[in-house]
C-alpha cells in the first residue's frame, strides 16, 4: 500500500490504493490533526515537525519546512538558520565554492584535506548548513586563501575577523620596519623596494633612482606603482632593451597574482597595463627568430643610461608566517648585477650619491 499526502487546514487525507486478486479500489480516509504539519517520504513514512514561527511566512500564509528528517531524500538535510547577511555581503558558501574553483579542488579533494565530508561541504556551499568558526579557517588554510579574504570569509559566516591590519606607522610593527629598512640598506649599491600586494610602492633605497631615472613625475606621484613605472611606454619601458621578454614576465606574473588572490583592484591594473601595449619595436622578435631567447640562467631587465647599457635580475622576499593582514602582502624585490659592468657603475653611483 503506497500513501500520499495532502495537507488540508484541519484535516490530512491519506490515499491509498487496495489490491485483493485482481481487483484494485482507491481508499481515501481523513482525520483531523493536532500535531503539525507533516512531510511524506515517498511512501516510506512521515516526519512531524511542530508548527512554529520559525516554519510559518506570517505573510503569505505558507507552510515552509525548516528540518527534514535524516530519513528523507538523500539530498536533503537540516538548514542552518542564521541571521540573513548584509545586503552587500556575499554568502561563505559562495566565497568558499569560487576559491575551490579558482584552485581546481573538487569537493571530495577538498573534504579530505579538511577532514569533513564531501556531503558536508556541498551543505556548507549551498547554504544549507552552516560552518564553524574553525571550519572556515581550516578550509581557507587548504585553499590557501590570503590573510585579508580569510577574514572576508569570516564575516560572511558571521564571525569576528581573526587577523588584524595594521598601518605600517604603528608601533606594533616597529621591529618590521626597522627589518625592512636593514635590508634596504645593506643591499646598497643595489637597487631594493618595499611593495604591496597591489604593487604599490611602500618604500625603496636610493639606488631604485637608477632605474626610476627618466620616470615622468606623474607615474612617481603615490601611490607610485611599480607595473605601471615599468610597462608605461614613458616610463622604464621607454628604456627597456628587452622589453617583449620583460613585459611578457610582468604580464603573466601579473595575470597569475590576480588570479591567485581574486583582488579586482589586481585585475584592473592587469587590464589597466596590457592596454598600454608595447612599442612597436618590442611587439614581436627580430625576423628569423621563432620567439624570445634568454641565454642567461634568470630574465634580465636591459635598460639605456648615461653610463651605458645596465643587466639587473632581482629576487622576492617575504614576511615568514605572518599573522597581520599588512604584512602578509609585503613583498621585497631585490636587484643584483647581471654583470660587471653593471656591478661596477652602480657601485660607482652609490658612493657619489653617498
Amino acid at each position: 500500500m503506497r500513501a500520499s499526502l495532502a495537507w488540508g487546514g484541519a484535516c490530512e487525507r491519506l490515499y491509498g490504493v487496495v489490491s485483493t486478486g485482481s481487483q484494485h479500489a482507491v481508499v481515501c480516509t481523513e482525520r483531523s490533526v493536532r500535531g503539525g504539519p507533516y512531510a511524506v517520504n515517498g511512501g516510506k513514512g512521515r516526519v512531524g515537525r511542530a508548527m512554529t514561527s520559525e516554519v510559518m511566512d506570517g505573510a503569505t500564509g505558507a507552510v515552509r519546512l525548516s528540518a527534514m528528517s535524516a530519513e528523507l531524500a538523500d539530498a536533503a538535510v537540516p538548514f542552518a538558520r542564521e541571521a540573513p547577511p548584509a545586503a552587500d555581503r556575499p554568502r561563505v558558501g559562495t566565497l568558499l565554492r569560487d576559491w575551490r574553483r579558482r584552485r581546481r579542488l573538487s569537493q571530495l579533494e577538498l573534504a579530505l584535506r579538511a577532514g569533513s565530508s564531501a556531503r558536508h561541504l556541498s551543505c556548507v556551499e549551498t547554504g544549507r548548513a552552516r560552518p564553524s568558526r574553525a571550519m572556515v579557517l581550516r578550509l581557507a588554510d587548504h585553499l590557501d586563501v590570503p590573510l585579508r579574504e580569510r577574514n572576508s570569509l569570516l564575516l560572511a559566516a558571521g564571525y569576528a575577523p581573526a587577523y588584524r591590519e595594521s598601518a605600517l606607522e604603528d608601533d606594533g610593527l616597529r621591529s618590521v620596519r626597522g627589518a625592512l629598512d636593514m635590508m634596504l640598506t645593506s643591499h646598497l649599491p643595489y637597487p631594493a623596494v618595499v611593495v604591496d600586494r597591489g604593487w604599490n610602492v611602500v618604500t625603496g633605497n636610493r639606488a631604485m633612482g637608477v632605474l626610476l631615472d627618466g620616470v615622468p613625475p606623474e607615474l612617481l606621484a603615490p601611490p607610485a606603482n611599480v607595473a605601471r613605472m615599468a610597462l608605461h611606454p614613458e616610463g622604464l619601458a621607454a628604456r627597456c632593451t628587452n622589453l617583449h621578454e620583460v613585459r611578457g614576465h610582468f604580464m603573466e606574473r601579473l595575470q597569475r597574482e590576480a588570479e591567485a588572490t581574486g583582488d579586482p583592484e589586481l585585475r584592473a591594473l592587469y587590464e589597466e597595463v596590457r592596454a598600454y601595449g608595447p612599442p612597436e619595436a618590442a611587439t614581436a622578435p627580430a625576423d628569423g627568430d621563432t620567439g624570445p631567447r634568454t641565454p642567461e640562467a634568470v630574465l634580465p631587465l636591459r635598460f639605456r643610461t648615461p653610463h651605458g647599457e645596465l643587466a639587473l635580475f632581482s629576487t622576492m622576499a617575504v614576511i615568514g608566517a605572518p599573522n597581520d593582514v599588512t604584512l602578509s602582502e609585503l613583498a621585497i624585490e631585490l636587484f643584483f648585477p647581471l654583470d660587471d659592468h653593471t656591478a661596477e657603475v652602480l657601485r660607482a653611483l652609490d658612493d657619489a650619491a653617498g
